[in-house]
């Protein structure tokens, strides 16, 4: 397999190039698990026949992008002493031969010198105001943004990823306590959920390029 990284000079090229490709943020719409969307919407914004969400001006949005920089920034100061250095580069556009349909534009990417694996950072922004929001980070990382992990497993040929989440814990709107929580997963821990959906990926775009609706998909 032979792994490609692009960086587009500007946002308009980046986001004109990932109408033709299925992103990380797409990968939990194709299997059911994303809250927001579902695996029809996401067919007919690849197809033309819906343009996607205008999601400028979102409060919750221009948080995360806004915060990105410096969780970034966060990070390697405390991992530099662990070994582990971070890469970016802005408007970056990963892709690899085996998954022609799928690309990945990553927060960062991680080199771990004692043992020479190379990693995925992920910058994540929440504002907990429920007790079952707080349970899905408890437990680990919330399922749609562990798909967009084993997303970015498969396109980059990553050893391991690690998100890091500033959360927000808020009541009646008025915010209590915030914090910094991180996540690491070793791709072995997930090697078959990624092969799982891989597979669905090829399905959906088979849809998209046959221009065929697709069922439903209901993870249940």
């Amino acid at each position: 397999m032979a792994f490609n990284l692009k960086r587009f000079e500007t946002e308009a090229e980046w986001l004109e190039a990932r109408k033709n490709y299925i992103g990380g943020s797409d990968a939990a719409c194709i299997i059911g698990l994303n809250p927001w969307k579902s695996n029809l919407e996401l067919w007919r914004e690849k197809t033309g026949r819906k343009a996607p969400d205008d999601l400028h001006g979102n409060a919750a949005v221009e948080f995360g992008k806004a915060a990105e920089e410096h969780l970034r920034e966060l990070f390697a100061l405390d991992y530099k002493e662990r070994g582990i250095r971070v890469d970016y580069a802005p408007f970056n556009f990963w892709t690899n031969t085996e998954y022609p349909w799928a690309h990945a534009s990553l927060d960062g990417w991680l080199m771990e010198y004692a043992t020479g694996k190379k990693g995925i950072f992920e910058a994540k922004t929440a504002t907990i105001n429920s007790a079952a929001q707080a349970e899905k980070w408890r437990n680990g990382i919330p399922q749609n943004y562990l798909c967009q992990l084993l997303h970015y497993f498969a396109v980059t040929g990553a050893d391991f990823a690690i998100l890091t989440a500033y959360l927000r814990y808020a009541f009646e709107g008025e915010e209590i306590d915030a914090k910094v929580s991180r996540y690491r997963i070793e791709r072995e821990q997930v090697k078959e959920q990624i092969d799982y959906l891989m597979k669905k990926e090829r399905e959906f775009w088979e849809h998209v390029k046959n221009d065929t609706e697709p069922p439903l998909f209901l993870n249940i």
